[in-house]
């Protein structure tokens, strides 16, 4: 399944259909239930869930963070509600992909 991103881009639109209401809390937990049932089916990982993997360590890096802290912490303690937080999540998300995709185009 390489259609990970696609799973985001929908919640991105409907998030309380995927997620329950529009909260990073409740994506992180979408999320990690997502990865947790993947590996119990012995699933490998996509391309772009392996992406993914260093977009939460992008986060850490983007706004100094040298802890634990999970990925979903950062973004709400810099945005102030889970709402806020949600919505920037995918704004982040989407600088990183942009990021990426110019970084791939100048090793090619």
């Amino acid at each position: 399944m390489n259609e990970f991103y696609t799973l985001l881009k929908k919640i991105e639109k409907r998030p309380s259909l995927y997620i329950g209401k529009n909260s990073i809390v409740n994506l992180q937990s979408f999320l990690d239930g997502y990865y947790f049932a993947r590996r119990e089916l012995n699933i490998p990982l996509s391309q772009q869930e392996q992406e993914f993997q260093d977009f939460l360590q992008w986060i850490r890096e983007k706004f100094n963070v040298e802890t634990g802290q999970l990925w979903s912490s950062i973004v709400l303690f810099h945005s102030g509600d889970e709402s806020k937080a949600l919505n920037r999540f995918f704004i982040l998300f989407n600088e990183f992909i942009t990021e990426n995709s110019q970084l791939l185009e100048t090793k090619v």
